[in-house]
């Protein structure tokens, strides 16, 4: 009798610490997911400090912005466009992007992908972008 008790505590006492272990992993995906979502409100937030130097209108409310992505090195990874393939500031407008978001504490480095699939059309542009350049 006295074994099935013990039994019963110990098999009671396992599935509170399987729980418990169950709400600490829980716990700690949420605080990655967390980190990842306050990683990628500050990179949005030092992209719209990124302006075409052609267009004054931010990098990210222009639709240049196709994606991006923190990996677990903290790598931010950017795939992005620009309004036409042979524009002549890609170059100091790729480095205005890298330093920016390079520069947010946490972030480890910086990868921009440059893709012209699907080309940059103004319906991309958000409606603030749209409003700032009289196209509503």
């Amino acid at each position: 009798m006295r074994e099935r008790r013990a039994t019963r505590r110990l098999s009671e006492w396992a599935k509170r610490r399987r729980g418990e272990e169950e709400k600490i992993i829980n716990i700690e995906i949420m605080a990655e997911e967390n980190d990842f979502l306050m990683k990628e409100a500050q990179i949005l937030k030092a992209l719209k400090t990124v302006f075409d130097p052609e267009i004054p209108v931010n990098v990210y409310d222009l639709g240049l912005i196709y994606e991006i992505a923190v990996d677990e090195n903290k790598v931010a990874r950017i795939t992005m466009t620009l309004t036409a393939p042979n524009c002549p500031m890609a170059d100091d407008l790729i480095a205005d992007v890298r330093n920016m978001v390079g520069s947010i504490t946490g972030v480890k480095d910086v990868d921009i992908t440059l893709t012209f699939d699907p080309p940059w059309d103004k319906s991309m542009m958000s409606e603030e972008a749209k409003l700032e350049l009289g196209f509503l």
